[in-house]
């Protein structure tokens, strides 16, 4: 594992205030060139929706009489939409609903009225993400995306004999990623707890399955039925194009905070924890992807997952410059960039989700400061938050 250098009181002040001033230069450019940035990007959702679903549809009926257009056509519309199903998730609905672009006073690119094109509701997603998930990045305890209630992925957690069944478990969760995130709020283990009655699961769930019903009308009655009874090959390419989102969406978001040098915290590290610290906890709770302009755009720029996690109110297409900038002053102060090739980063996640299925013992962590008392134990008030 790469060494991270304590840092004084003295520059972990310093470390904040230099992020900060990425922030504030970055803030104060923000303009015409990410509003086209953003609109053109709900475009090339649409165009490709609408090309995938033409060529599904010409291909279910044309493929009945000329055979030979079945299947071309129909594996053409369905990559074609699950490719605007991703950038829709990734590149809009992700960063809108973040409030990148709240500044610009367009209604239908608000984060407080943006719904997605996903079974999770964007209120939920507000609540898990937003909050919880950027406050407490992989703080045990907090943060429900460490292993997301179903894996052990570090060390730290706590092994129970049912995670000698999370290889197959995160497979099936790779493929439904999309309803486990729509069910995350939820928190079943509540309930299975006793801490929840049905009752309250009922109201809970309420929103969620009807957000689930819309979801499934659209993309698994109406579109098909389109074709009548040439119907079927378009039902299967909307399901592929939906697993192939959730996939791709699993990879990234667990290749930015699973990989072999991302840590977790224990609870107390966010008691007093100043601006400085905020910023060291979710450096070494993040890991970028390395792979050029494609990667960024097929992950709305979650390969620059460190920078969404410093700053994830600020428009995801500026992450790219900003990162050389960040990249520089964490050198500076002997802080690790944790960044590496897709291919590199998921082998790592993969390897964890196997090696923690069985009982690990916990590494050595880090200190966060120089100071002679266990840095992680900060003291009493309340977390440091970005916006967003």
């Amino acid at each position: 594992m790469h060494k991270n250098r304590p840092l004084s009181q003295d520059e972990l002040q310093r470390f904040g205030d230099e992020l900060d001033a990425v922030r504030a230069r970055t803030v104060a450019k923000l303009g015409a060139p990410d509003a086209r940035y953003i609109r053109r990007s709900v475009s090339a959702v649409r165009w490709t929706g609408a090309l995938g679903r033409i060529a599904l549809f010409v291909g279910a009926v044309g493929g009945a009489f000329v055979p030979v257009l079945l299947w071309p056509l129909c594996i053409a519309g369905t990559l074609l939409l699950a490719l605007s199903k991703i950038l829709e998730n990734m590149t809009v609905g992700h960063n809108v609903i973040h409030g990148q672009y709240d500044w610009m006073g367009d209604p239908q690119l608000h984060s407080r009225t943006y719904e997605w094109d996903i079974v999770a509701t964007s209120e939920n997603w507000r609540k898990t993400h937003n909050f919880r998930h950027h406050t407490y990045t992989n703080v045990r305890g907090l943060d429900d995306d460490i292993g997301y209630g179903l894996l052990r992925i570090f060390p730290e957690q706590k092994w129970k004999p049912f995670n000698l069944l999370q290889p197959p478990i995160a497979v099936l969760f790779c493929l439904l990623f999309e309803w486990g995130v729509a069910i995350q709020d939820l928190r079943l283990g509540r309930l299975f707890a006793g801490k929840m009655t049905f009752k309250q699961l009922r109201a809970q769930f309420r929103p969620v399955g009807r957000k689930m019903g819309r979801q499934m009308l659209k993309d698994y009655l109406i579109f098909p039925a389109l074709a009548g009874p040439f119907f079927l090959p378009v039902l299967l390419g909307n399901i592929v194009a939906n697993v192939l989102r959730s996939i791709w969406t699993y990879v990234v978001i667990f290749c930015g905070h699973f990989t072999a040098d991302a840590e977790t915290f224990p609870k107390d590290v966010v008691r007093n924890e100043t601006r400085g610290h905020w910023y060291l906890r979710q450096l070494r709770g993040s890991s970028n992807i390395t792979g050029g302009a494609a990667i960024d755009v097929l992950t709305g720029d979650l390969s620059h997952q460190i920078e969404h996690h410093f700053f994830p109110d600020i428009p995801a297409n500026r992450y790219t410059e900003m990162s050389a900038e960040v990249r520089e002053i964490c050198q500076r102060y002997g802080q690790h960039y944790n960044t590496g090739s897709l291919f590199k980063q998921f082998g790592q996640v993969m390897w964890r989700i196997l090696r923690h299925a069985f009982p690990s013992k916990p590494r050595r962590q880090v200190a966060l400061t120089s100071k002679p008392a266990n840095a992680l134990d900060m003291g009493g008030a309340e977390p440091v938050r970005q916006a967003g």
